[in-house]
Order: C-alpha cells, then sequence, then structure tokens
C-alpha cells in the first residue's frame, strides 16, 4: 500500500551553457572567489551598488547604510539556484538577491558555506541575510525572519528508465540519498520514515550528504536507488546529467522560500519585501528567475513570515 506524508531544500554537476546567461544580467556578475575564515567558506562581491532607493537604504542597518555592503551566506551547491562557475557564484537565488541590493542601493558580498551553518551564520552576525533555497517552516521562523520570494515543491529522481521500479509513494525499504539539512532530510523523510513503521514495513535507508552534489552523485553511482530534491534543483539534475537520470512521481508539498534575515532586523526584512514588489514590478525578478528556467515558481506575494 502507498505510504506517503502528509507535509513537504531545504547540486553541482557539469553546468550548462545558461549560466553564462546569468553573468549577462545587468548589476549580477560575481567577482573570483577568494579564501574566506574557514575552510568551508568562501567569500566573492557582486557589482558596485546602483543608486537604489533611498528610503529603502535607511531601512537597512546602520553599518550597511555606511558601508553599501550586505553581507549574504550561501551555500553553492544547489544548481541551478545557487552553485559555483569555476571561481564564482552564480544561479537564480543569486541574480534575484543582486536585483534586490540594486534596489537598495548596496553590493552583495557573499559567502559560501556549508548550509546547515547559514542560519546560525546569519543569527551571530556573520552574514546580515542569507539566501539558499530555504524553505519557509514554523521551526525556522522561530530563529529568523523569512521573506517569501519563491515557491518549490519536493520532487524524486531515480535512474533512467527507471529500473529498480521506484514510487515515491511505497518506498519503504528502498534506499534513498539526500543533503542533510534540508526539508527533505528533516522533515519529509522522517515523517516517511513513521508511516512505514506504523504500516509494519521497513524504514527507507537513507544517506544524508553534506552537499546535494554528492547526494546526487550517489545515485549516478549506484550507492542508492533515488534521491530527492527541491523540484528546480531536481529538475536541473536530471537535465545536466544527460540520459542517466529521470524525474519519479509528481512534485508535491510545495511552499515558500524566504530569505533568512536576523530576527531583530524587522525593518531590513520589510526592506527586502519592498525590494521584491520594485523588482517584480519592474522585470528584474521575472528576468532572474527566467534565465534558470525558473518561471513556474514565481510569486506574485514577498510577506515577511507569511503562515508556513
Amino acid at each position: 500500500m502507498p505510504v506517503r506524508p502528509t507535509p513537504r531544500r531545504s547540486f553541482l554537476l557539469g553546468v550548462g551553457t545558461v549560466a553564462a546567461g546569468a553573468l549577462a544580467l545587468a548589476g549580477c556578475g560575481s567577482d573570483s572567489l577568494s579564501t574566506g575564515s574557514g575552510s568551508s567558506s568562501s567569500s566573492s562581491s557582486a557589482a558596485a551598488p546602483g543608486s537604489g532607493d533611498p528610503a529603502l537604504l535607511a531601512m537597512l542597518p546602520e553599518s550597511v547604510q555606511t558601508s553599501k555592503v550586505l553581507r549574504v551566506g550561501t551555500n553553492a551547491e544547489y544548481a541551478p539556484n545557487e552553485f559555483l562557475q569555476g571561481d564564482q557564484v552564480v544561479g537564480m537565488d543569486i541574480d534575484v538577491m543582486n536585483a534586490v541590493a540594486a534596489e537598495l542601493g548596496v553590493k552583495a558580498e557573499y559567502s559560501n558555506a556549508s548550509f546547515d551553518s547559514l542560519i546560525t551564520g546569519v543569527t551571530g552576525n556573520r552574514y546580515d541575510v542569507a539566501i539558499s533555497s530555504f524553505t519557509i517552516n514554523a521551526d525556522r521562523l522561530q530563529q529568523v525572519n523569512m521573506v517569501q520570494y519563491y515557491s518549490a515543491g519536493t520532487q524524486w529522481v531515480v535512474k533512467k528508465g527507471n529500473p529498480e521500479q521506484i514510487d515515491p509513494d511505497s518506498a519503504c525499504g528502498r534506499t534513498v540519498s539526500v543533503q542533510s539539512g534540508t526539508t527533505q532530510s528533516d522533515d519529509d523523510l522522517p515523517a516517511r520514515q513513521k508511516a512505514c513503521t506504523d504500516a509494519g514495513q521497513p524504514e527507507i535507508t537513507v544517506l544524508p550528504f553534506g552537499s546535494q552534489q554528492d547526494a546526487t552523485n550517489a545515485l549516478q553511482q549506484g550507492r542508492v536507488q533515488a534521491m530527492l530534491a527541491d523540484s528546480p534543483i531536481s529538475a536541473y539534475a536530471v537535465k545536466q546529467t544527460g540520459d542517466q537520470l529521470e524525474l519519479a512521481g509528481d512534485v508535491y508539498d510545495a511552499a515558500p522560500y524566504g530569505i533568512v534575515v536576523p530576527k531583530e532586523q524587522t525593518q531590513t526584512a520589510e526592506a527586502i519585501s519592498k525590494a521584491l514588489a520594485a523588482i517584480a514590478a519592474d522585470g528584474a525578478y521575472a528576468q532572474a528567475l527566467g534565465t534558470w528556467g525558473g518561471e513556474t515558481g514565481a510569486v506574485t506575494e514577498f510577506p515577511v513570515n507569511p503562515a508556513s
């Protein structure tokens, strides 16, 4: 019998020519990475800030107003949303954040770090904000503010032709890979595990990895029978591997992505919300999504801390 939970990032294969198009967007190019303070962290800067909206700039922390630099944490291993192209951080989220920064009148300076360190990096003042395909959920909203900017669901991926006959709705006893710290790892799979054991069926064997690239590689290498990730990431992984992988089942449990802002920085969150609305009105938001084939996840409203 199908066993599926009701709940719903939380890949870096060879990147295609689509990445080059993103670098052509005005003000959206990233400079070369330089080694950061830790071995798992590095940083890059977007193009110099434009004039922006002075009223929005005035809503940002004084340190950002003075430096005109917005420190942005990201985990650049989740193509096409955020990933490395050579020594540059590129992707849909990066293009969105660069357009927001331009509207705020600041420069986005990116630090590439592990996904599960980003929220603590924001709360610990290492970053002013973080953008990394964060699904908005109640647990995260207890720690930080989150500004909605996109919507995505979960999608499973299997070997081409689905030789193991994997059904996401009946996966008990199967072996899957996932990036640790994601919605799939922390919410989706635990709920599926409980459903399996409650039904007297064997648990799903889960192999968690620190990067989406490693999770996808495990499927390509035959170490697991399926992989699950956010829908745009799964679709891009299939595209980039040619005839090696395919999507399995439908996209489910669509939920919003949010830009992470410190809990006490409510004005900063509101400024980002207003900047998102402005770039939606002038077409920069649609251009950022369209470059990476992300149009289907576009949203029309950008609330702070929407109900999860």
